[in-house]
């Protein structure tokens, strides 16, 4: 009766969290991100890069953008004609830009984002347990198997099969959820991990790394007894997130325009009188 009633609780949790980062679909930015026609009209028909950086800077001017290119410039999305919210990139796969994007997943056919990142992680965590336990339970016969005791031809290739099966997706789980869990206490998308954000001071794959405790909340949020569920409780709208520095927390388009260097993701910033252009990310 335990083995069952353990088995059906591990088993509802792994299809509702499954069901949940399935169906819940990415969220584009908000209208505010989004040109005008206005505005669009005027962006398409200038021909001089630096009309269409100032067209942009007006534009993000009044928008909570911190980041930016790996030259400097502002993080604006052709396909969709919006300027990027913090940490939100374009999927090419949706065709659409997503809040807090992590990666596209083909597990569940889906994008995992801001809004489907928890029930994302509880997925891999129930589908953990769910392995360990089908293992942990089969072992046995398949020792029976081993010492002879198991004389049905059938019985052993079903006890081979299911053994086999459940530990090889454990491990790959287990992989998989470490380096999550990795992600999450250093408050990184899978995407920032391969490539550090870039603020006004330059990258810093560590820009939005909060502490331990804060960043689980990030994710999970502040009731405790939500975290285990498939709820949505993650802080914040997906469009801002807290940032490390208050330095990195100063809006580099109401600032100076500072020069950037060419030199890419490792380029330090010029002293704050020397005026520069921002470069303007066509995201294809």
């Amino acid at each position: 009766v335990a083995y069952l009633i353990i088995f059906h609780i591990l088993f509802v949790l792994f299809v509702w969290t499954y069901w949940k980062s399935i169906f819940t679909l990415p969220v584009q930015p908000g209208k505010k991100y989004h040109m005008s026609y206005a505005d669009q009209e005027r962006y398409e028909n200038e021909e001089r890069p630096e009309v269409q950086r100032q067209i942009l800077a007006e534009i993000a001017r009044k928008l909570p953008v911190y980041t930016r290119t790996g030259s400097g410039g502002i993080r604006f999305c052709d396909r969709c004609q919006l300027i990027k919210p913090d940490r939100c990139h374009h999927c090419t796969v949706c065709a659409i830009c997503v809040l807090k994007m992590d990666h596209h997943c083909p597990w569940v056919n889906n994008c995992i984002g801001f809004f489907n990142y928890k029930f994302f992680l509880l997925f891999l965590a129930y589908s953990l347990l769910y392995c360990l336990y089908i293992a942990a339970t089969v072992f046995k016969y398949f020792i029976k198997y081993w010492t002879g005791e198991l004389t049905n031809g059938r019985s052993k290739f079903h006890v081979l099969f299911l053994l086999f099966v459940a530990v090889m997706f454990f491990v790959s789980l287990m992989f998989l959820f470490g380096y999550h869990c990795w992600l999450v206490s250093r408050n990184r998308s899978t995407l920032e991990a391969f490539s550090a954000p870039v603020f006004q001071n330059g990258p810093d794959k560590n820009g939005f790394n909060l502490g331990f405790v804060k960043n689980l909340q990030q994710v999970f949020g502040e009731e405790k007894k939500l975290w285990l569920l498939p709820i949505a409780s993650s802080q914040g709208d997906g469009h801002f997130f807290p940032m490390r520095a208050l330095c990195e927390a100063q809006n580099p388009l109401l600032a100076s325009e500072e020069q950037w260097e060419d030199d890419g993701m490792d380029d330090e910033t010029h002293d704050s009188g020397e005026a520069s252009s921002l470069a303007i990310e066509r995201e294809t």
